[in-house]
């Protein structure tokens, strides 16, 4: 009886929290679907009076949504590919071989976790004034290949996973590679849902760096889209400014459902060790 009542005040508990986490999220889609002019009207309503669906469509209107969606999809796709491949060799390097200096090295790597972003634009802005990257998505891309936290990550996963099946590919004849992508990767789908989710994430949310070094409007991400927006309707308006960052959250609540299950696993089993 006792397990019960803790079980059932826990479960209260985690509902009324979560409810507290979602609050401004409700508020938020309740916003964005009131008439304009009930946005400052007080005392404010909690639920709108009149669901106006058409704030989502002056979204549209006002600004060119769709081409910031594709220029942020494009970025945030490609940037996550090259990322996880690129993580997956690091850790796999520094989980499975041994060369001179290993230690030191992914200390040097872990440091760069705390050296802020905005203390490195400066040399990037000049070195890409130089080769030419500047006011292009490559640009945007670059700085977000490489991702400490996420090296960690598949580091810890992938030394969880048992050296006999390394040795046993090397008795068929494999390589480092064929270990990798046929052995090890097959096992790590947890660590690598979620460094995927992690790099998506990130370079979705990404305001910084395109801010910096994209200057054309045709380039845009939906990040700066969603400033213009807000620059454009912030006296008339701040109904259709929520309506955008609703539609701009969808991507990532739909790539967080969908690999939940995993980014769950691939963080609490990522700390076995270390």
């Amino acid at each position: 009886m006792r397990k019960n009542k803790f079980t059932a005040l826990a479960n209260i508990g985690c509902v009324l929290i979560s409810f507290i986490v979602l609050l401004p999220f409700m508020w938020m889609l309740a916003t964005s679907l009131r008439l304009p002019v009930d946005s400052f009207r007080l005392p404010p309503s909690f639920f709108p009076t009149v669901f106006h669906v058409d704030n989502y469509v002056q979204v549209f209107r006002k600004v060119p949504l769709l081409k910031f969606i594709g220029n942020s999809f494009f970025v945030s796709v490609t940037a996550t590919l090259l990322q996880c491949m690129i993580t997956c060799m690091a850790a796999y390097a520094f989980a499975r071989l041994q060369f001179k200096g290993k230690n030191i090295i992914f200390l040097l790597l872990l440091s760069g976790l705390m050296i802020p972003v905005q203390s490195t634009v400066i040399p990037i802005f000049m070195l890409y004034k130089q080769i030419g990257l500047m006011d292009s998505r490559l640009g945007v891309i670059l700085p977000l290949l490489i991702n400490p936290l996420g090296i960690f990550i598949m580091k810890q996963f992938m030394e969880s996973i048992p050296g006999s099946y390394d040795e046993a590919a090397k008795l068929d004849g494999a390589g480092h590679f064929a270990i990798l992508f046929r052995v090890i990767l097959p096992m790590t789908k947890p660590a690598i849902v979620t460094v995927a989710v992690l790099s998506f994430v990130s370079s979705w949310n990404d305001f910084y760096r395109p801010l910096i070094f994209i200057t054309s409007s045709e380039k845009m991400t939906l990040p700066l889209g969603m400033t213009a927006l807000s620059g454009l309707m912030r006296n008339t308006s701040i109904s259709i400014i929520l309506a955008g960052i609703i539609i701009s959250a969808i991507p990532l609540i739909l790539i967080y459902s969908l690999g939940q299950k995993y980014f769950v696993e691939g963080i609490s089993l990522s700390g076995l060790k270390g």
